[in-house]
């Protein structure tokens, strides 16, 4: 009977084993095709895939608590992630298996070169401008420079200066990333604009200033058909007066391409951490 027990024990062991490695391999073999621009889809697809995966469970253990919550995980990250395809003019299915089927054609050739800037430099193009637009990413939520960028508002817009922000839909990591951190450092809720309402007045606008973004502003999306991320909607910054853009380096971005942007004449790069270029800003501005 114990020789029986244990038997049966080992082998639901081994089962259990090679259930992890396979869902392993199936985990990887998934994610790994899936291009850098489309990862946070695969951040709230993968939230879904958990939820379904605890209804399921709710099913077979007669749980309707397990049935219900699962139910409202995987369906909420289901639609999050099509939102996120919509807003990127992404393919949902074609997401999900990579790109499987699609064709890409060589991406332009980028000419110029990356032209720096100190936050002197920055300072006084901030002093002599009327509007201003801030387009916040990553870089900042990375930097933690959230609260710098709330003074930095604050102290422009003491000095008459009237300063908005772009918001895209997938700025960040998920929709709604960047509204957080803002409000998060009490940046007045009435200045924060989604993409659909600033877009048109980037042509209007005296200075942007792009903080740890990338893809969301790069003009290739509209103006490369071979881009990778060729017809993805985009923050218009380029067509604003002058351009900063705040960078650790000169890398790419989360989708692994070169951004146009940076080569524009109007654009001037100002490098280093964003929380620390941020604050040595701060005091300058009159």
């Amino acid at each position: 009977m114990l020789l029986a027990v244990g038997y049966f024990n080992g082998a639901g062991a081994w089962t259990l084993v090679l259930l992890a490695l396979l869902a392993f391999f199936i985990g990887w073999h998934l994610i790994m095709g899936i291009g850098g621009a489309d990862m946070p889809v695969v951040v709230s697809m993968l939230n879904s895939y958990s939820g379904w995966a605890a209804a399921a469970i709710g099913f077979t253990l007669s749980n309707d608590l397990l049935i219900v919550t699962g139910a409202l995980v995987g369906s909420s990250g289901a639609i999050l992630s099509y939102i996120m395809c919509k807003a990127m003019n992404r393919n949902f299915v074609s997401v999900i298996l990579g790109g499987f089927g699609a064709t890409q054609s060589e991406a332009a050739e980028i000419e110029g070169e990356q032209v720096s800037i100190d936050t002197g430099g920055v300072a006084s193009a901030l002093n002599d401008a009327d509007s201003v637009i801030i387009v916040p990413g990553y870089g900042m939520a990375v930097a933690q420079a959230q609260n710098a960028v709330s003074e930095l508002v604050r102290k422009l817009r003491a000095a008459g200066k009237n300063v908005r922000f772009g918001i895209h839909p997938v700025a960040g990591r998920l929709p709604g990333h960047m509204n957080v951190l803002l409000a998060e450092a009490r940046v007045p809720y009435d200045i924060v604009m989604e993409m659909d309402e600033i877009n048109d007045d980037f042509a209007s606008t005296d200075v942007v200033i792009v903080i740890g973004s990338n893809d969301i502003v790069n003009p290739a999306a509209q103006e490369d058909p071979g881009s990778p991320i060729a017809g993805m909607p985009v923050l218009k910054v380029w067509e604003a007066k002058q351009v900063f853009v705040c960078k650790r380096g000169q890398g790419t971005g989360y989708s692994g391409i070169e951004n146009p942007l940076f080569f524009k004449e109007n654009t001037r790069m100002l490098y280093g951490d964003a929380r620390g270029s941020i604050d040595a800003l701060v005091p300058m501005i009159d």
